[in-house]
């Protein structure tokens, strides 16, 4: 037994999609949340590393205009100016907005000090040996009045001689103070962003979802799979354009009838018109109407096309044209064709074969078997000069099956339906001729039998002829005629004296000679019958061995 066999009732469990909205909403605050972290740490840093200038410039500066101070000077050199020092700097301090402003002999010891009780004592921080040795010194150092940054400057007297030093500190407290201020504008700021960014997202979002009709992004793939899946599996050839008439789509089955053409396997991309000068696509664009079943050849392959735009919000946004290779349609109508003509064959055949034995019953019934006897040979005889004149003289057996089929309906309907091959009929090179033959004839057929069906005699002439790869088809009827004025007219599409939903036969049958090249001329006189005479070009096919 196989131990990994799926226990019943038991599903995978799927893992939850996010949904797009909550996919941007988290993407945007997570950008956002970085991008001001990494501005706190950056300006932070800079925040620092200016106010440490700032605060440094400055000291060195009030240190500099202390020591070249004339008070300070006498203050150091004369005992009973020394009082003056504390009031001095006392001054500086307070305008400067400095820390501590102290001024010391060349032995350390203080002059001048925020606090008084600290003068005449000595430094305290032990980085004041530099500035005794007449150097201009900064430091950062932690002294009676806390940790500050310091300028020491030296003091000369009129000889250029060093007789002391002064110390301006400022605390470091006011760094932090800066630096937490800065924190408190970033985080503000950060949050403010946050909050923007949320709502910029769900806008965005929303937007987005709009335009993608409300579908989430694992719907839009599965629709996406789905479309191409259906695409490259639909037997008809497929091609898109975008507004701009450019190849966007082009399935396996249209690339296939594409190269049969001898165009290029790779036109997404390529401007249609330039891609296939015939197309109509860029006419369906502009006029924003579908054409629908209407033929077209790209270098000699024939082929069935539906153009439809595409429009979204009234506006065309593109065409798409499907198509399908004509000679396969013709092989699919012939064998339809086929089949509907052994339909009407084989029901006209069981009508007149019933009418027959009705007959013969009724002569065995009488006994007269001399009757009898004659009738089913004449009969026989009929029967067979019929198959062996069509048989032996039209050689496509889609056209010759057709032709006995009609022969059946004509009998049925009681008109006498004669047919003359004057030549050997050969089959065609082209095997899409006998479709449109076989229309043709048919319709011409049909249009002669109904015509005599209100006529006392009722017959029939079809006559066949085949000379130099111009095949001549002459059908003569005994109806009633046509008048001169409506010839021209029984041609049109829909035009019909015989009620409604008819009128397309002799339409189909103008077309179908249109395209082989052919021509169709009509003799007729009212009450004297019809006679309709078409020609076509033939070319015969390769004789088989």
């Amino acid at each position: 037994m196989n131990n990994h066999t799926k226990k019943p009732g038991v599903t995978p469990v799927k893992k939850k999609q996010l949904k797009l909205s909550t996919i941007i909403i988290l993407f945007v605050c997570i950008v956002v949340l970085v991008s001001l972290v990494l501005t706190d740490l950056l300006i932070s840093r800079t925040i620092n590393e200016n106010i440490e200038s700032s605060i440094e410039e400055k000291a060195k500066i009030v240190s500099r205009t202390v020591a070249h101070s004339t008070i300070v000077k006498n203050g150091l050199e004369e005992e009973e100016s020394e009082n003056r020092i504390q009031e001095y700097t006392l001054d500086i301090q307070k305008s400067a907005e400095v820390l501590f402003v102290v001024v010391m002999d060349m032995d350390g010891i203080r002059k001048s000090h925020p606090n008084p009780e600290r003068i005449g004592k000595h430094f305290v921080g032990g980085d004041e040996k530099e500035v005794l040795e007449g150097k201009e010194s900064l430091s950062i150092s932690e002294g009676t009045l806390g940790k500050s940054v310091r300028a020491f400057s030296p003091v000369y007297n009129e000889d250029d001689q060093q007789i002391g030093a002064v110390a301006v500190g400022i605390s470091l407290n006011r760094v932090e103070e800066a630096l937490n201020q800065s924190h408190r504008n970033i985080l503000a700021g950060s949050i403010i962003g946050i909050i923007v960014g949320v709502i910029g997202a769900i806008i965005i979002a929303r937007y987005i979802k709009k335009i993608l009709f409300g579908l989430e992004p694992i719907t839009i793939a599965k629709i996406l799979e789905e479309r191409n899946t259906m695409l490259q599996s639909v037997h008809e050839g497929v091609v898109a354009v975008n507004k701009d008439t450019t190849i966007s789509l082009v399935n396996k089955s249209a690339l296939k009838i594409f190269n049969r053409a001898g165009l290029s396997s790779d036109p997404v991309g390529l401007p249609i018109k330039e891609y296939m000068p015939q197309t109509k696509l860029e006419r369906v664009m502009e006029t924003g109407k579908p054409e629908l079943n209407e033929e077209q050849t790209i270098n000699g392959v024939s082929i069935l096309v539906n153009r439809v735009p595409l429009i979204v919000n009234d506006e065309v946004v593109g065409a798409i044209s499907t198509f399908r290779d004509k000679t396969e349609v013709n092989h699919l109508a012939e064998q339809l064709t086929g089949v509907k003509s052994y339909a009407e064959a084989l029901r006209a055949q069981s009508h007149e074969f019933m009418n027959k034995m009705h007959v013969i019953l009724g002569l065995e019934k009488m006994k007269d078997y001399t009757r009898l006897n004659r009738y089913i040979k004449e009969l026989v005889s009929f029967r067979l000069d019929e198959v062996t004149t069509v048989s032996s003289k039209v050689k496509d057996p889609v056209l010759a099956g057709f032709i006995m089929g009609k022969l059946s309906y004509a009998r049925e309907k009681n008109v006498v339906l004669t047919i003359d091959c004057h030549d050997f009929i050969p089959e065609p090179r082209d095997p899409a001729v006998s479709h449109e033959l076989i229309t043709v004839i048919g319709n011409l057929l049909d249009n002669s039998i109904e015509a005599t069906a209100e006529c006392d005699e009722k017959e029939v002439l079809m006559e066949l002829s085949y000379q130099n790869d111009v095949f001549e088809l002459i059908i003569t009827d005994t109806g009633k005629g046509i008048p001169e004025e409506m010839i021209e007219e029984i041609f049109i599409k829909g035009y019909s004296s015989k009620g409604e939903g008819r009128g397309y036969g002799l339409f189909l049958v103008k077309e179908r000679l249109d395209k082989l090249s052919g021509n169709l001329h009509v003799e007729s006189k009212e009450g004297s019958g019809t006679t309709m005479i078409a020609q076509v070009i033939y070319k015969e096919g390769k004789m088989n061995d």
